[in-house]
């Protein structure tokens, strides 16, 4: 009889379940069902968040590949733990596709989120304490960028801009003002509701004159800078962050990309090991996946789709009486104020949620209401493009919205919607084979 720690043959055969390396999801009714049923969701219904986008098969697969067993610490070719060489060459890979497709030299790959990536750049190149001006998450920033709810909020000394409320959009006098009246140490720009474009000269001069860092978040517009339907934050921020969905229509991750080499180790060491521990490498590889996707022509066409959906969508609300912020947008995503309607965001959102029409409440400059039940929806043209929809689909949407708000409370009428919604994403069907 061997001592304790001696495996027999019998031990070794029996130390996983039967079938533990060949059963699928199908061993997990539960779970399939419930993943069964988002599939489904995605399929039937028309997707208008401005934070979702859908995935092609390649970046499904790269997600769920074997890659999810890998844990890697520190960068590429200068890991902390062995066995590196595959996941040195998928994460070099996604680096050298974002260098190349943004024109820039340094690149971090490895944040979970967008919000990861900003926390990352703020702890590199930030003291805790430092003033931070940003846009205003009521006048379209992002919370991530000093929201009183989170870390950054509670570690950094947050000055927030606004919008005119004239025009509704950025103002540089308000913004430099603030700058010289504060003195921050990091400039922001960009948000989660802000469809217009953005001056980032102008406030890379602004954060020139006060001595601070210009750090542009361009998660909701990246797919357009990269195709060149947007302008470029690059050749004037110090630092520029994003997701990898949204726009750029990939894996659910961040990026951080620079090209002062001064900042390399400062914000490599904010990411890792500052904000997150191991690299979600199978995130990575979806990463890479996406990026070489936005390399090809069709990407481009793609991104002009966008903007082209969104500016219809956007005259088509407005013919219904519908006020959009601003007049209209420069990106995919937009603001609807639903005054018109006497409704409020939550009760719009749900009402067409029902009719297959998946949107978010959102609060619009100088709201009185609370982002609970706030006086918006933001609406986007990402998903429905990604699925062939074109200018005639999204006019079609137009009338479908306006259908609903009018009636929020017509059964009948949002079930003939929805079956409306339904024949119209048969047409454009997605994932016809579970993914």
């Amino acid at each position: 009889m061997g001592w304790k720690g001696q495996a027999t043959v019998e031990d070794e055969q029996n130390v996983t379940h039967k079938g533990y390396f060949a059963a699928g999801l199908d061993s997990d009714p539960e779970l399939a069902s419930a993943i069964s049923g988002e599939l489904r969701r995605q399929q039937d219904c028309i997707e208008l968040i401005a934070s979702e986008n859908i995935v092609s098969r390649l970046v499904l697969e790269a997600q769920g590949s074997i890659l999810a067993n890998k844990t890697v610490e520190g960068l590429p070719y200068a890991r902390y733990y062995g066995g590196a060489e595959f996941a040195d060459a998928v994460e070099g890979l996604a680096i050298a596709r974002a260098r190349k497709l943004f024109k820039c030299r340094f690149v971090n790959v490895q944040p979970h989120s967008g919000s990861n990536a900003n926390a990352g750049v703020f702890l590199g190149l930030l003291k805790l304490g430092d003033a931070i001006l940003s846009m205003n998450v009521a006048a379209g920033g992002h919370i991530s960028h000093g929201h009183p709810a989170t870390l950054t909020g509670r570690d950094y000394r947050i000055v927030s801009y606004g919008v005119s409320r004239e025009s509704e959009r950025i103002d540089l006098d308000e913004v430099r003002d603030l700058a010289r009246r504060e003195r921050p140490r990091m400039v922001i720009a960009g948000g989660s509701a802000y469809s217009r474009a953005i001056d980032f000269a102008g406030l890379r001069a602004i954060a020139d004159e006060v001595g601070a860092y210009l750090l542009v978040d361009m998660a909701h517009f990246a797919g357009l800078v990269a195709t060149g339907f947007y302008p470029d934050p690059l050749p004037h921020a110090h630092v520029v962050t994003t997701t990898t969905y949204k726009s750029l229509r990939g894996a659910r991750g961040g990026m951080v990309l620079w090209n002062d080499e001064a900042f390399s180790g400062r914000i490599n060491a904010g990411i890792f090991p500052g904000v997150q521990g191991s690299v979600l490498l199978h995130g990575v590889a979806g990463k890479a996946a996406c990026l070489g996707e936005a390399m090809r022509p069709e990407f481009a066409a793609y991104n002009r789709a966008v903007i082209d959906n969104a500016q219809t969508l956007a005259r088509a609300l407005a013919d219904t009486g519908l006020r959009i912020v601003t007049g209209g947008t420069d990106t995919g995503l937009m603001l609807v104020e639903l005054a018109a309607r006497g409704l409020t965001g939550d009760v719009a959102a749900k009402a067409l949620e029902l009719a297959g029409l998946a949107v978010n409440k959102n609060v619009i400059p100088f709201d009185a209401r609370p982002p609970e039940a706030p006086s918006g929806l933001r609406l986007s043209s990402n998903a429905g493009t990604t699925r062939g929809f074109g200018v005639s689909a999204f006019e079609m949407i137009a009338q479908w919205i306006d259908r609903v708000l009018k009636n929020p409370d017509n059964d009948s009428l949002i079930g003939a919607t929805r079956k409306d919604v339904a024949a119209l994403c048969a047409k454009h069907p997605i994932y016809q084979s579970r993914p």
